[in-house]
C-alpha cells in the first residue's frame, strides 16, 4: 500500500508559512534600522564616575578622589588665583580691624565724656547746695565772733555742721592783711590805714563778710575794706 504524497495544496500552505516567516524577519531588520540614541552624559549613571573620554579631555579641572567627580573649592585654583584670594582676604581683614579700632576709640571717648559730664553735674549740685547754706554759715560765723558758740549743745551742732560741709570742700577765707585780689575779694570800702612796713600793694584791712570757696571754685567773694600803701 503506497503512502499518500503531498498535494500541491499542502505545499502551498508550507510556502505561505515560509513566506510569513521571512516577512517577520524583514520587519525586525527594519525595526533595528530606526533612530539610534547615544548616551553622551559625562557621568556614568550606573557607577557615578567620570567616563574615560571626559576624564582624558579635562585632567586639570580638579582633584578626583576615588574616581568621583572633581572637587572644587578655594584651594583648588592656581597659585595666582590663591594669591589674589589671599590679598583680598587681607584687605577685608584690615578694613574690619580699622573699623574695630575706630569703634573702640569712639567708645573710650564716650566713656571719658560721660565721666566728665557726671563729675561736672555732681560739682554743680554740691555747689548749689552749699550756696544755699551760706546765710546759715554767716549767722554761725557772727555768733562765734560774739562768743555765743563757746559752749553748749548749739555750739556742738554748729561744729558738726561746719565739719560736714567741709567734707564737701566748703572753706571760709578772708583775713586782714591779705593782698587784695579782685578775683576772690570784693572791695566795699576804700580807706586810709597804716599798713605794714614794706607793703607795696593794696591790702585788705577789714573783712566785712567772709568769702567761701569749694575747692578752687569761689562760691562768694569776700567783702572787704582795703587801703593803699603810702607812696
Amino acid at each position: 500500500m503506497t503512502e499518500p504524497t503531498s498535494t500541491p495544496r499542502d505545499s502551498g500552505l508550507g510556502g505561505a508559512a515560509n513566506s510569513h516567516h521571512h516577512s517577520d524577519g524583514g520587519a525586525d531588520g527594519e525595526a533595528h534600522q530606526g533612530p539610534v540614541v547615544r548616551d553622551r552624559r559625562r557621568l556614568d549613571p550606573q557607577t557615578g564616575k567620570v567616563r574615560e573620554a571626559y576624564a582624558a579631555s579635562a585632567p586639570s579641572e580638579g582633584v578626583t578622589v576615588g574616581g568621583d567627580e572633581p572637587l572644587t573649592g578655594p584651594g583648588s585654583g592656581t597659585a595666582e588665583e590663591v594669591s589674589v584670594e589671599l590679598t583680598e582676604a587681607k584687605r577685608v581683614a584690615e578694613e574690619l580691624l580699622g573699623d574695630l579700632q575706630r569703634l573702640n576709640a569712639e567708645y573710650v571717648n564716650y566713656r571719658k565724656r560721660v565721666d566728665r559730664d557726671r563729675d561736672v553735674a555732681r560739682d554743680q549740685a554740691v555747689a548749689g547746695l552749699l550756696e544755699a547754706l551760706l546765710p546759715v554759715m554767716d549767722d554761725l560765723h557772727l555768733a562765734r565772733r560774739h562768743g555765743d558758740l563757746e559752749s553748749g549743745p548749739f555750739a556742738a551742732i554748729a561744729d558738726k555742721l561746719e565739719a560736714t560741709l567741709g567734707k564737701f570742700g566748703l572753706a571760709r577765707y578772708g583775713e586782714p592783711g591779705e593782698e587784695f585780689d579782685p578775683t576772690v575779694h570784693e572791695a566795699l570800702m576804700h580807706t586810709q590805714a597804716e599798713l605794714a612796713e614794706g607793703t607795696t600793694a593794696t591790702t585788705v584791712v577789714q573783712v566785712l563778710q567772709p568769702g567761701y570757696r569749694m575747692g578752687e571754685r569761689v562760691l562768694r567773694a569776700a567783702r572787704v575794706a582795703v587801703a593803699d600803701p603810702i607812696s
